[in-house]
């Protein structure tokens, strides 16, 4: 289209769950809250215990809780904004504020798509070296692993967010989302927004379905590793640590790629919404109770954390 039918859109309206019956609304919303509220509590208490006790000091506990700080900023990014929406009726959103929210969002989404791998790496080598485990993973190794983990979400989430805003949008700046997300932007667009969909699906593609796959690939590995063992004891531990993992791999992966790779396919639907809301705020809530209720070795710590308090 041509530059004067653009408008120079300075601000975003976010319209959320508007559409939806007053009561559904309510409801909605006192979801959102406790969710919140559990996902702040629950990973939070788990980078405090393994902050806390000296046998979690461990590779894999070193993943765990920088996981878990991850989800406490992936759903912060988005929630608090959304609460603050349902109580107010202007649901507006600054077109600088809306891709800072963007660039956050994605930014973590891709670290923790790469960083999930990078704990599958961890288990293992774990589990299929456990002779030469605590050489191959170094403490020095850990932060490496960890800080690209961050590079790549930076990178990724850095040309997203820029092909995306230097985009001219046409007269509506209502965004048929209740955060700042690539698919409804993007049906705002006042040209061709293919090689855009593109650059998505390719993203998508390098962030989290190749991750993904090389997930899968360890853990057959894995398995094989584990049937080997030939301590009953020894299997049931290893299964039950790589269970929480792969659960957590399976409900973030699933629901991410099914909104994305499918973008451009299809309208915009509430069910899009409904996707966002589990990966957005659900996953980051259910993964302390997969973490910590599958694992002996935190909730040993969970119950010694009263008398650490009182000798403190």
């Amino acid at each position: 289209m041509e530059g004067d039918n653009a408008t120079n859109v300075t601000t975003f309206i976010l319209l959320g769950f508007s559409d939806l019956p007053v009561l559904l609304q309510a409801t909605i919303f006192m979801f959102l809250l406790s969710a919140y509220v559990f996902t702040l509590l629950g990973n939070g208490l788990i980078i405090f215990v393994v902050s806390m006790d000296s046998q979690l000091h461990t590779p894999m506990y070193f993943f765990l809780r920088n996981l878990s700080f991850m989800e406490l900023c992936f759903t912060s990014v988005t929630v608090p904004k959304v609460l603050v929406d349902f109580l107010s009726r202007e649901r507006s959103i600054s077109f600088m504020g809306c891709a800072v929210q963007m660039y956050i969002f994605f930014t973590i989404a891709v670290s923790e798509c790469v960083f999930l791998l990078v704990m599958a790496f961890d288990r293992y080598v774990a589990i299929c070296y456990p002779l030469r485990y605590t050489t191959l993973v170094s403490p020095t190794l850990c932060y490496q692993l960890t800080m690209g983990s961050w590079m790549i979400g930076l990178l990724v989430s850095s040309g997203q967010t820029t092909f995306i805003f230097i985009l001219p949008f046409c007269g509506s700046n209502q965004i048929a989302h209740f955060f700042c997300d690539i698919p409804p932007l993007l049906k705002l667009a006042c040209v061709d927004t293919l090689i855009n969909e593109l650059s998505v699906f390719i993203a998508c593609t390098l962030g989290a379905v190749i991750p993904f796959l090389l997930i899968i690939c360890s853990y057959m590995k894995i398995l094989s590793c584990i049937l080997l063992i030939s301590s009953a004891d020894g299997r049931h531990k290893a299964f039950s640590t790589c269970a929480s993992h792969l659960m957590s791999v399976f409900l973030f992966y699933g629901t991410a790629m099914l909104e994305y790779l499918r973008l451009g396919t299809h309208p915009s639907t509430s069910k899009d919404r409904l996707i966002s809301l589990f990966y957005c705020i659900v996953i980051p809530a259910i993964n302390p109770l997969i973490y910590s209720l599958r694992n002996t070795e935190m909730k040993t710590a969970l119950r010694k954390i009263p008398s650490k308090m009182n000798e403190k």
